[in-house]
């Protein structure tokens, strides 16, 4: 039996409604791979399942934690694998829906750790990047190990600086190491799918999904974030649509710019979730289309996994 069902691919493509349908006709239950998910009072601008959604079928890590809490990919891997395991236990497989492929990796392959922190590393180039800049930092990176600085956005200072401190103290580059740690780890028996919309139809739909956040609240759920004092854990945490609102909210910007700055951001992170996961040859991508159901992605997805040995 396999482990795991894995619905991955970029935002707005469909994984939450899949996920549902094929965990009701697997009798099982949902993981959350979404590094956004996991945080409390952040419902509408991560699309995270409704209260109904979660009624129908049991979702894990979705809403546990407060905003200023850390949370990781390897905190992740730990605790989801102990979901899993019991899943597989009562011979049920698990149904794991996310974008976060770092998190879906993690949980599959096994997530290699690193060397410990070094403090005065990450403080020297936390320094740098405020005198040159974070791009400076990312075109080092890039120098430095391409492969992983393809992979993250150019603007998040966490990972670039713990990619540089990495290569500083081992003098090999994170994609390498974890290319390595792969090859030796015990990885999850798992099927992958994904929806495979064309690019323009994707596209559309994430700004529908953000015309839809806008009418249920976003900027209401931003401002509440801001007036409970997470205001720097939103800059953090990096989430689409948040900083934005916050400077619309902060009168640093109209609406119609905050919206269309959130439709464009959101837009170009599909394209390096995409870039991400197409790197993946053991994804089953199938064809999405306007006005096919679920059902049928659902049928298909579960006829893979049982012809999958």
């Amino acid at each position: 039996m396999k482990s795991v069902l894995a619905v991955v691919g970029p935002t707005a493509s469909g994984k939450t409604a899949l996920a549902i349908e094929l965990a009701e006709r697997l009798d099982t239950e949902i993981l959350s791979a979404d590094s956004m998910q996991v945080y409390r009072g952040m419902e509408i601008g991560t699309a995270a399942p409704t209260r109904e959604e979660q009624e129908r079928i049991t979702h894990h890590f979705v809403g546990f934690l407060d905003p200023g809490a850390e949370f990781s990919a390897g905190m992740f891997e730990r605790m989801a694998r102990e979901v899993v395991e019991r899943l597989n236990a009562c011979g049920k497989v698990a149904v794991v829906a996310g974008g976060a492929g770092l998190y879906v990796r993690a949980l599959l392959e096994g997530l290699f750790p690193g060397p410990a922190k070094d403090d005065a590393v990450r403080q020297r180039l936390h320094r740098e990047a405020e005198i040159e800049g974070v791009p400076s930092l990312y075109a080092r990176l890039q120098e430095h190990d391409p492969v992983y600085a393809q992979l993250i956005n150019a603007n998040d200072l966490r990972r670039i600086v713990r990619a540089l401190e990495v290569y500083e103290l081992t003098g090999e580059p994170l994609s390498t190491l974890h290319a390595e740690h792969q090859e030796a780890a015990m990885p999850l028996a798992a099927v992958q799918v994904g929806l495979d919309w064309p690019r323009d139809e994707l596209y559309a739909r994430i700004d529908a999904r953000v015309d839809r956040m806008l009418e249920q609240g976003f900027v209401e759920e931003v401002r509440a974030l801001l007036d409970a004092g997470y205001e720097k854990h939103i800059h953090r945490l990096r989430s689409l649509g948040y900083r934005e609102f916050a400077a619309f909210l902060a009168g640093k910007q109209s609406f119609e710019e905050a919206a269309e700055a959130m439709k464009q951001n959101t837009r170009r992170f599909a394209k390096r979730q995409l870039t991400w996961f197409r790197s993946d040859p053991g994804i089953h991508w199938m064809k999405a289309e306007a006005g096919r159901s679920i059902s049928s992605y659902a049928e298909e997805a579960r006829r893979l996994l049982e012809a999958t040995p």
